[in-house]
């Protein structure tokens, strides 16, 4: 007769914020599953629900506030993990019915408290893992995490507050994760960190070997491996420093993505200097046309506050100006909004809430702009493009200057013969401001 074996309590998630936070959710689910939870798509099956919280904006804890609210009412037992976690104190007096708080990329902490709010059961069977772990994205593409915290104290953010300071991963267990991951299905690797280009700073001298070489803890060096490894390579949050012009010629090789995510947050050296970033925007545009003629296809997105506290109109049109020169492919902008534990809500001459709306307004619109020119200009080339939907009408992708959620996407026709993760020729047969249209290649 046949043992049959307790039912594993089931676990539900609701992860918020950045990939880095993604990636977190990922490493918690990898470990209850491992040691036998099951997993709840739902908030009606969950013994527990997990709220991985951002705290990065008053609005990102707005939403992460509601969600735990939700989480209650649909289920009752809650525990709160993520940046939020650094406010326990008032999540507990808001939600006094929550069974835990923990603080970001806890991870222990935060299975020891699903542990004791759903115990396994005695002799429950422990269900295997892939080696790759567990997975909130699609099969075909992941994001790689290389290190925590952030040495920066942009007068704007709150992240080391929140994370601590940059702690940078051995290399070999980078790398020993992302083999793992395209043995499991990754086409494309999107490296992330609160600052790429900082990577390794902390454990310079530490080099690992990795199939029989020495492996230094660099950016350069760790793209490049990473290269022999993935199909794509894409780098996030790269911080301009001056190495990051050896990157590029590996882009020129093929080797990784001709892609780069800066988030260069403003232009007017003014506004820079308040912002505690570096006032180079001139030597950044002599590095953007460098980096160009090396790399003709490479593309450049990045982000931008407007409204920040003392920005005047001379500021802000310097910075449309910047634009019209620096002609980056995907830009996406923010109005400034005071954080809590931010310097810069310190600062005087607040830019009002009017002014910001019709800053972030005329931006978004120059930016349109130049993209709409850029992406037309495609138009008759063949570009390669990584499959991430099918239906009966098509295919959606994504061509290797567009990350996935944040740029655009490549709509094909004709396309239904393709699957998730195929990296295929296509055509491109015309364009708007952010999305291109094309048929794939025989």
């Amino acid at each position: 007769m046949a043992t049959k074996l307790p039912e594993a309590p089931r676990v539900g998630m609701v992860s918020l914020g950045c990939p880095k936070n993604l990636v977190d959710s990922e490493r918690i689910l990898t470990k209850l599953r491992s040691d036998g939870y099951a997993m709840s798509p739902d908030y009606a099956g969950a013994d527990v629900v997990l709220v991985n919280t951002c705290g990065f904006l008053d609005s990102a804890k707005e939403e992460s506030l509601e969600a735990i609210g939700e989480a209650i009412a649909e289920n009752g037992r809650v525990i709160v993990t993520g940046c939020m976690g650094k406010e326990a104190e008032m999540i507990r007096l808001k939600f006094p019915n929550v069974l835990a708080v923990t603080g970001a990329h806890q991870y222990e902490e935060v299975v020891g408290a699903v542990h004791d709010a759903a115990p396994m059961p005695p002799n429950a069977f422990l269900n295997l893992v892939p080696e790759s772990g567990l997975k909130l994205t699609p099969r075909h593409y992941s994001y790689l995490k290389i290190s925590e915290g952030c040495n920066h104290r942009c007068a704007f953010c709150i992240i080391p507050s929140l994370r601590g300071d940059l702690v940078s991963r051995r290399p070999d267990a980078i790398l020993r994760e992302a083999e793992k991951l395209v043995e499991a299905g990754t086409k494309e690797l999107l490296v992330i960190s609160q600052d790429t280009s900082a990577y390794g700073v902390d454990i310079r001298k530490q080099p690992r070997m990795w199939k029989g070489q020495e492996v230094i803890p660099h950016m350069t060096d760790l793209a490049r491996e990473l290269g022999k490894i993935a199909p794509w390579v894409r780098l996030h949050y790269v911080y301009p420093y001056p190495h990051v012009d050896q990157v590029i010629p590996l882009m020129a090789e093929g080797l990784i993505l001709p892609y780069l995510d800066i988030p260069f947050q403003h232009a007017a050296p003014a506004v820079l200097r308040r912002m505690k970033r570096p006032a180079n925007e001139a030597k950044v545009l002599e590095r953007l046309k460098n980096w160009r003629a090396i790399a003709p296809d490479i593309a450049i997105r990045s982000t931008f506050v407007v409204g920040f506290p003392g920005e005047t109109e001379a500021d802000f049109q310097y910075l449309l100006d910047w634009l019209d020169e620096a002609q980056l492919d995907r830009v996406g902008a923010f109005r400034f909004e005071p954080v809590e534990g931010a310097s810069a809500n310190d600062l005087p001459d607040p830019v009002p809430e009017e002014v910001k709306e019709e800053r972030y307004a005329r931006i978004m619109e120059k930016t349109a702009a130049i993209s709409a020119a850029k992406l037309q200009a495609k138009v008759g080339r063949t570009l390669e493009v990584i499959v991430d939907a099918v239906d009966g009408e098509g295919a959606t992708g994504r061509s290797q200057a567009d990350a996935p959620e944040i740029d655009g996407e490549v709509f094909l026709r004709d396309s239904s013969h393709l699957k998730q993760g195929d990296i295929v020729q296509v055509e491109i047969e015309d364009a708007d401001e952010h999305d291109l249209y094309g048929v794939p290649l025989a």
